[in-house]
């Protein structure tokens, strides 16, 4: 793919809590590009959902929702923040009980591709470093950079725990690793039209690296393509 005039398309995808997000904000300041967090999107229409009591297999609830839906990616002081009918639920939609609806709600087709269409739109003009679980794969599969990011489960949920923790969220660090368990083995039986390529797609392993290593490693490889 060629690089746009704004700048490259970085996607960044890989498994829960290996620290997609949070190196992702380091690698969009670094560039001085922007940041989209594809996750939060799915996250941010879970909670619209929930407060409206629509459940996912509520076709007509979820169509209506989706026509309804006033969802902003802001950024504000350099971080990213999602407003939902206005409201900043940038820490809400982190919460473990939104956490568990997700995968329900992005399973649902028409979900996924009102989403995925807003998300390309986002990026369309490059310079954008998108992060998510289907970020390289389904919506940038020519982005100019893809990384995919591992780690070890007792590492991610860590890391995980530490983030709630510091939110204010009452849980247990036996709860969170559960939890993302089980949302490793909903992932893998998912098929969303994903395609990774080895070839195409550089795998980065965090379970020893810190945030600033992280960033640091990705920013590399973007500058050797650009950026």
């Amino acid at each position: 793919m060629a690089s746009l005039p704004g700048g490259l398309i970085i996607a960044i995808d890989g498994v829960v809590g290996a620290g997609k997000s949070s190196t992702a904000r380091g690698v969009a300041a670094a560039l001085a590009y922007r940041h989209l967090d594809t996750g939060a999107m799915y996250r941010a229409f879970a909670l619209a959902a929930m407060r409206r009591s629509i459940e996912a297999r509520d076709s007509e609830g979820v169509a209506q929702l989706l026509v309804q839906l006033d969802l902003t990616i802001d950024i504000r002081d350099g971080e990213q923040r999602v407003l939902l009918d206005g409201e900043d639920v940038s820490d809400e939609i982190r919460r473990p009980e939104v956490a568990r609806e997700v995968g329900a709600f992005a399973d649902v087709t028409l979900v996924r591709l009102a989403l995925i269409e807003r998300q390309r739109s986002l990026g369309s003009r490059g310079g954008v470093v998108a992060d998510g679980r289907d970020a390289g794969s389904v919506v940038f599969p020519d982005a100019d950079l893809k990384v995919r990011m591992t780690a070890d489960l007792d590492e991610r949920a860590r890391r995980r725990y530490r983030e709630l923790i510091e939110k204010g969220v009452s849980t247990s660090l036996e709860l969170v690793a559960a939890d993302i368990r089980r949302r490793d083995r909903e992932d893998e039986a998912r098929d969303y039209g994903a395609r990774h390529d080895p070839a195409e797609t550089l795998e980065l392993d965090t379970t020893e690296l810190t945030v600033s290593q992280q960033i640091d490693g990705i920013v590399s490889w973007a500058r050797q393509r650009g950026a």
